[in-house]
């Protein structure tokens, strides 16, 4: 399990670039410029919209726009919005009860885990959009 897939990677994008426009612009046109596949982008973008990240413009001039400033919008909203669920450093659980493996009466690192995992989140919470941003 990886902390940030592609699908993290290309909302990241996607989101840069929609920051970018002065008019809604549609999956046609983000695919092309990102060179990403039309469908998977497609996929990626409904999951930010069911998360109220972007607004989607139906129509003719239709597309996405941002639902709130780039400063606003956090790295960890992201990519939680884009991988339907939150990012994992390890698979480890925020909790001994639920280890995945069923190990954890064995396992001497989870604390370590534990911290590292608050303090990716932390940070992911702490980075907007804006941060990331290259002019």
């Amino acid at each position: 399990k990886m902390l940030l897939t592609k699908k993290s990677e290309y909302a990241l994008l996607s989101l840069i670039s929609i920051s970018k426009q002065k008019e809604p612009i549609n999956v046609d046109i983000l695919s092309k410029e990102l060179q990403i596949s039309k469908s998977f982008l497609a996929k990626i973008m409904q999951n930010l919209a069911k998360q109220n990240l972007v607004i989607s413009h139906r129509g003719v001039n239709g597309g996405f726009v941002l639902n709130k400033p780039i400063d606003e919008l956090t790295i960890l909203e992201i990519v939680v919005a884009a991988e339907e669920k939150n990012p994992m450093v390890f698979e480890c659980s925020d909790a001994i009860s639920s280890c995945p493996n069923n190990k954890a009466k064995l396992c001497t690192i989870w604390p370590l885990l534990n911290n590292l995992q608050f303090k990716v989140n932390d940070l992911l919470a702490k980075l907007t959009l804006k941060d990331i941003e290259h002019e």
